[in-house]
C-alpha cells in the first residue's frame, strides 16, 4: 500500500521504478540464490552453513548495490532510486528523455559508466585470462588433466564472453551518447 502510494507520488518526468529495483528484492534474490548454490555445491547436509553464508550475502549485496547507486547518483545528479531506470533506458536503446534535466542526468551517467568501463578494460581482461590460464596450467602440471582442460575451456569461454559483453555495452553507451547529442 505504501509502495503504491509512493509510486503515485512520483513526478511524471521521473522514470518508473520496478519492484526488482528495490533493495529488499535484491537481498531476497541473493539469499535464495546463495542457499541454492551452496546446497548444490556442498550437499543438503550443509544447510546450516548455507543459510548463514546466504544471510550474510543477503545483507552485503544490497549494501553494495546501494553504495554503487549513490555513487552513480552523485556523478549524474539523479536520485539513487532513478539509476536502475536510467540504466534500463541505456540497455534497451530507448529514445532519450525530452526533459533537459533528465537528458543531462542520463548524459552524466553515460559518461561515468563509459569512463569506468574503459579505465579498467586494459588490465582487467588480461588479468582474468592469466588467472584462468594459470589455474589450467597448474591443474595440467599436477596431473589433473580433466580439471585443467575444464578450467581452460571455461576460461576461454568466460573471457571471450566478457570481452564481447564489454565491447557491446561500450557500443550501447556510445549510441546513447550520440542520441543525446543529436
Amino acid at each position: 500500500m505504501a509502495g503504491s502510494a509512493r509510486q503515485e507520488a512520483r513526478h511524471d518526468d521521473r522514470p518508473k521504478r520496478r519492484w526488482q529495483d528495490s533493495l529488499w528484492a535484491i537481498g531476497l534474490f541473493a539469499l535464495v540464490a546463495g542457499v541454492i548454490v551452496r546446497l548444490a555445491a556442498n550437499g543438503l547436509s550443509s544447510w546450516p552453513s548455507a543459510v548463514l553464508g546466504a544471510v550474510a550475502m543477503a545483507f552485503w549485496v544490497p549494501w553494495l548495490v546501494r553504495r554503487i547507486r549513490r555513487r552513480d547518483a552523485t556523478a549524474s545528479g539523479a536520485e539513487p532510486d532513478d539509476i536502475p531506470a536510467l540504466e534500463r533506458q541505456i540497455l534497451k536503446g530507448d529514445p532519450p528523455p525530452q526533459d533537459p534535466r533528465r537528458r543531462q542526468q542520463l548524459a552524466a551517467l553515460v559518461d561515468s559508466r563509459q569512463h569506468r568501463l574503459r579505465r579498467n578494460r586494459w588490465w582487467a581482461l588480461p588479468l582474468m585470462a592469466v588467472l584462468f590460464l594459470g589455474t589450467a596450467a597448474l591443474g595440467l602440471t599436477t596431473g589433473s588433466t580433466t580439471m585443467g582442460i575444464g578450467i581452460l575451456v571455461l576460461g576461454i569461454a568466460f573471457v571471450t564472453w566478457l570481452t564481447w559483453y564489454n565491447i557491446h555495452f561500450d557500443h550501447r553507451l556510445a549510441r546513447m551518447r550520440r542520441r543525446l547529442e543529436g
